[in-house]
C-alpha cells in the first residue's frame, strides 16, 4: 500500500491506495481526497514510478526523485508497466478500482506512486504530457497483523 500526500503546493492532497494479487495480476484500490476542483478538467494522470522516494524539496520540482515511470521491460508511454488508468475526480475527492495483469504486488514495493497535475493522453512519451507531480506515496508491504 502507499499512503499519498500532496506537494507543499498542494498540501490538501491525502489518501492511499492499495494492491491485492488477483488472477496473476493486480487489483489496485485508490482512494484521495483534496485534489484540486477545476471547473473543467478534474481527471489527473497516475503513475507508478521507478524509485520509492516522494521528496518535496527537489530544484526540478516536487517529486522529481520518484524517476520515470516503471517499466519491467522497455516499453514506450502508454505500455509502461506503471502506466495506470487516470484518475477522476468529483469535488475533490476519487475512488476507484481496477485491474491490471502489468505486475503483481510484489514487483512494486518500493516504488512510488504519482499523481499528476493533468490527464494523461495515453500518447505522449514518457510520461503523457500529465504534467506537474502534485502527489506521491511510495508503495510498502503492508501487514494486518
Amino acid at each position: 500500500m502507499a499512503i499519498v500526500k500532496g506537494s507543499d503546493k498542494y498540501n490538501q492532497i491525502i489518501g492511499n491506495v492499495r494492491f491485492y494479487e488477483k488472477n496473476n495480476g493486480t487489483l489496485v484500490e485508490l482512494e484521495i481526497k483534496g485534489l484540486p476542483n477545476r471547473n473543467k478538467n478534474n481527471i489527473f494522470g497516475f503513475h507508478i514510478h521507478e524509485f520509492g522516494v516522494c521528496n518535496v524539496s527537489n530544484e526540478k520540482g516536487a517529486f522529481m526523485d520518484a524517476g520515470s515511470h516503471f517499466d519491467l521491460e522497455e516499453n514506450k508511454h502508454p505500455n509502461h508497466t506503471g502506466d495506470l488508468p487516470s484518475i477522476y475526480s468529483n469535488s475533490g475527492y476519487s475512488y476507484m478500482r481496477f485491474y491490471t495483469n502489468r505486475f503483481k504486488p510484489n514487483d512494486v514495493i518500493g516504488k512510488s506512486v504519482i499523481i499528476h497535475n493533468m490527464s494523461d493522453d495515453f500518447k505522449t512519451d514518457p510520461s503523457g504530457n500529465s504534467g506537474e507531480r502534485i502527489a506521491c506515496g511510495v508503495i510498502k508491504k503492508y501487514n494486518n497483523k
